[in-house]
């Protein structure tokens, strides 16, 4: 897998966003966090602290993964039971995309239920108030 074929991929998934952030970094959401979105992964286009992908593995998964060669607890978001991968090749790509759909499925169950009930609306009505709710906070930033 690389960031392209997991780009592809992740924005298959139902819901999922994705923002440039932090210099060279995809984040991607479940939900727009313009609607209170989370974010359950990120990849470094330039690898900084030595890894290419984190994402959210939950407290079940943490310690099992971080036992594996290239995963190690994701800097600054450890503490919520992320992980960070070394290399594109740690992990077979089957394997990823498990770990990646549970990310997004943890952090999905995990938004509040206002998140969850726009989440629910319409295609059409949720691309409005998302588009509404982005004019909202640029605003706000003049």
């Amino acid at each position: 897998m690389d960031a392209e074929s997991l780009r592809a991929f992740l924005l298959s998934l139902p819901d999922v966003c994705e923002t440039m952030q932090w210099g060279d970094n995809l984040v991607y959401w479940v939900a727009d966090k313009a609607i209170g979105g989370k974010m359950f992964a990120l990849a470094s286009l330039e690898p900084d602290h030595g890894a290419v992908l984190s994402f959210a593995a939950g407290p079940e998964r943490f310690g099992e993964l971080v036992e594996m060669e290239g995963v190690f607890p994701a800097p600054y978001l450890a503490r919520a039971h992320w992980v960070a991968v070394e290399r594109w090749n740690t992990l077979p790509a089957a394997e990823l995309k498990e770990l990646l759909r549970h990310a997004r499925e943890l952090v999905c169950e995990k938004l509040p239920p206002r998140t969850k009930a726009l989440l629910a609306m319409a295609p059409s009505e949720k691309k409005k108030l998302i588009a509404a709710r982005k004019k909202l906070l640029a605003s706000k930033k003049r």
